[in-house]
């Protein structure tokens, strides 16, 4: 199965970041992907955190949710819309929330991120918990390829990387991780957190990320990719800016992995 991660440098506009991201999608397609998978927040980095509040949406319905619908059905991929908020408890939180829909444009999955970001790197401070209301349960979806095959996709966001128990709770063929990792975080631990969870799951790994400068002065780290099975790195957004991370994920190739070597089977803990 052909998948893309797609990398964007989303601003403070929705309309542009909508844009960009149906010109990306159409590429995904154009290379003749099955499944293409947004970063987080490719629909608005705001100038501040509670600059989310002003897009989110219901559970069901929305601009951004039928943008997504209507691109999954036009395009006839599966679309996973990395993130985007949703309506949370309050009127001072959002959730956090991935979506995932089929070619036929049925929402079939839907996760928010339980994990929030905090860090404090002097003059770079987030709390995502001020703005954003954590998810509580962990999700992962079937996707039948176009050959027949069945996939299960398990779902995370960003920061979640970090916790590797979700992970394993997946029990996951292919691991999404849409992120936005920071400059400084993402230099520093991106790429050795994926590849960490593709080894220790046996799990190809498909993570798209915000990558560049963006309109509010933050800068993301981007380097979007895709991890096979053993770790190896198969595709990668290596630059700054828009852009595909394309790699086929080999269903051969993830029994091989995991019956020479069946780490999965000899848990005990």
């Amino acid at each position: 199965m052909k998948i893309a991660a797609i990398q964007m440098v989303s601003g403070t506009r929705l309309d542009d970041n909508l844009a960009a991201a149906a010109r990306l999608l159409a590429e995904a397609a154009r290379q003749e992907c099955e499944l293409a998978v947004l970063p987080e927040f490719f629909c608005l980095m705001g100038r501040a955190d509670t600059d989310k509040l002003a897009i989110r949406e219901p559970a069901a319905g929305g601009r951004i949710q039928t943008f997504l619908v209507e691109q999954a059905r036009a395009l006839g991929i599966w679309v996973v819309g990395g993130t985007l908020p949703l309506a949370a408890g309050d009127a001072e939180h959002v959730r956090n929330t991935s979506l995932a829909f089929s070619p036929r444009g049925e929402c079939v999955a839907r996760y928010d991120k339980i994990h929030l970001f905090r860090f404090d790197h002097g003059d770079e401070r987030r709390d995502e918990a001020r703005v954003i209301e954590p998810g509580l349960t962990p999700v992962a979806f079937d996707l039948p390829d176009r050959a027949g095959r069945r996939w299960r996709i398990g779902m995370s966001v960003c920061y979640d990387l970090r916790f590797p128990e979700l992970y394993r709770d997946l029990h996951a063929d292919v691991l999404l991780v849409p992120s936005a990792f920071t400059h400084v975080t993402g230099e520093a631990h991106w790429e050795v957190l994926l590849r960490a969870r593709a080894i220790e799951n046996l799990a190809y790994v498909v993570a798209p990320a915000q990558g560049g400068l963006h309109e509010n002065g933050r800068r993301t780290w981007g380097h979007s990719m895709v991890i096979d099975p053993w770790g190896t790195v198969l595709a990668e957004r290596s630059v700054e800016g828009e852009g595909l991370a394309v790699a086929m994920l080999d269903a051969g190739r993830l029994a091989q992995v995991r019956q020479q070597l069946p780490a999965l089977e000899h848990r005990v803990l």
